[in-house]
């Protein structure tokens, strides 16, 4: 199944060809503010609905992010070999010298950060690099800590499209990623058990057209069943969590009036519209009291 939410947060299933979409909401009773999560945690069977008609076209909803604001957003960085590549080449350290120091870990992202496709990115500096990086993420579907990757699967609920919008410049990580509208997540969360192979998924971002980003999830250092064992580590996992799993090469610079096309094999596609502010970070800062 393929679950979205829209509108005014209303809970909905995605029809089969990706054109409508069946309401939930009064057919489960589900009109708390995270109906996902809702649905998630209750006893409720969504699949008897599957294949009646739609209530709504698609493109006449409002696509918002599955879950509204999620408990926690954490992020695998660098975690295909060609952006780790790609990542260092203006610095002076080898892939393998990388590897070397650094083990696998994760950041975190403002929930606030999180956006559906139909809302957009918006740039916040007019004269600060922005870019774009697209990623496989999925919403846990249960509470999970000290987990064994082999069995980090069964606490997945499904699968999902990440833009992880990334600002430029020294701050930390999680500062420059966690800007209002950085995190776009939809157009829906295809259940674990449709996606035969999470690892092997073909994903592709294309910038006005022109394709910027084409990767296997196959191709990545760590699964995705190994960023769930290593972030239960240090955090218990809970329902509604959202992960996501780091980005290939080919992140380039969004500029205002830009149009990202993301696609994820058996998972979805979504059209995301870029506008920009004409506010300088410099002036911001100064404005601000800060320095960099």
């Amino acid at each position: 199944m393929r679950f979205v939410r829209y509108d005014d947060g209303q809970l909905g299933l995605l029809t089969d060809d990706g054109t409508g979409v069946i309401d939930l909401g009064d057919r489960l009773d589900l009109d708390g503010r995270e109906p996902l999560l809702d649905y998630v945690e209750g006893d409720y069977d969504a699949e008897q609905y599957a294949d009646e008609d739609p209530d709504h076209d698609v493109e006449d909803v409002d696509l918002l992010s599955p879950v509204g604001r999620p408990g926690k957003v954490i992020a695998a960085p660098l975690n295909y070999e060609n952006h780790i590549e790609e990542a260092l080449s203006d610095r002076d350290i080898t892939t393998d010298e990388w590897f070397s120091i650094k083990d696998k870990g994760y950041f975190l992202k403002a929930p606030s950060s999180v956006v559906g496709p139909d809302h957009g990115v918006e740039l916040p500096f007019s004269d600060r690099r922005t870019d774009h990086e697209i990623e496989l993420a999925f919403v846990m579907g249960e509470e999970a800590k000290d987990v064994d990757a082999e069995d980090a699967w069964d606490h997945i609920f499904g699968y999902t499209i990440l833009l992880d919008i990334s600002l430029r410049g020294d701050q930390d990580r999680s500062n420059r990623k966690s800007y209002d509208t950085f995190t776009v997540v939809g157009p829906c969360v295809v259940t674990a058990d449709e996606i035969d192979d999470p690892q092997d998924l073909q994903m592709e971002l294309q910038l006005n057209g022109e394709r910027r980003q084409y990767e296997n999830t196959g191709d990545m250092v760590y699964t995705c069943a190994d960023v769930v064992q290593y972030a239960s580590l240090g955090a218990t996992l809970e329902a509604g969590d959202i992960i996501t799993t780091g980005t290939p090469e080919g992140v380039s610079e969004l500029s205002d009036g830009d149009t990202i096309e993301a696609e994820i094999e058996d998972v979805g596609s979504m059209t995301v519209d870029v506008t920009g502010r004409d506010v300088s970070y410099e002036d911001a800062n100064v404005q601000k009291g800060g320095q960099e």
